[in-house]
């Protein structure tokens, strides 16, 4: 598993595993807020607190989680996929069901965001309890998967070119600037 001591500074473009990996931190940190969220609109409605939660929950999925579906769909999977390597039909079943979680994921992000988008308006809405599990409960295991496998795997089999290629990607993705190369 790739390692990402805390404390140290973000990983940037040119280690695009370390970034999805990143990624993965501040999905659980947007899910826990939504949790607390959810736990603390029964006593205070759509305060200015929850509205400004959900504001916060609404920019992180709409924008860098998007970002992160698509760095995997459009860049690391296509790469992972046209590797000959023994592990071919291993890395073929693993995207597969990473892309059903995927829409799994979508599909509770979807229903989710129906209710933050009135919360963060300030309308007084019931954020249920199924609704945040089934959003949580999608995104954990996914999380969990992708951590011991998805990027394991990665590190191990993609050389220095490809991941430049997926960082470049990246970067452009996000309007960002690509770190230049040391001189030599």
């Amino acid at each position: 598993m790739i390692q990402f001591a805390s404390g140290e500074a973000a990983p940037s473009f040119d280690h695009p595993l370390e970034m999805l990996h990143a990624c993965h931190g501040k999905i659980q940190k947007q899910l826990d807020t939504l949790q607390k969220l959810a736990a603390h609109l029964p006593g205070h409605g759509a305060d200015r607190q929850a509205q400004q939660a959900a504001q916060g929950i609404l920019r992180y999925f709409d924008t860098a989680g998007q970002f992160h579906h698509q760095d995997e769909e459009e860049n690391l999977f296509p790469v992972l996929l046209a590797l000959d390597v023994p592990e071919k039909a291993q890395i073929k079943a693993l995207i597969e069901n990473l892309l059903a979680q995927h829409a799994a994921m979508f599909a509770a992000w979807s229903d989710a965001r129906a209710v933050l988008v009135k919360i963060a308006e300030g309308i007084d809405t019931p954020l249920h309890g199924a609704l945040v599990e089934k959003l949580v409960g999608s995104y954990m295991p996914h999380i969990h998967l992708e951590e011991t496998e998805l990027l394991t795997l990665s590190a191990r089999l993609l050389g220095p070119q490809q991941i430049m290629a997926i960082g470049k990607c990246m970067a452009e993705r996000r309007g960002a600037k690509f770190p230049a190369a040391p001189a030599v």
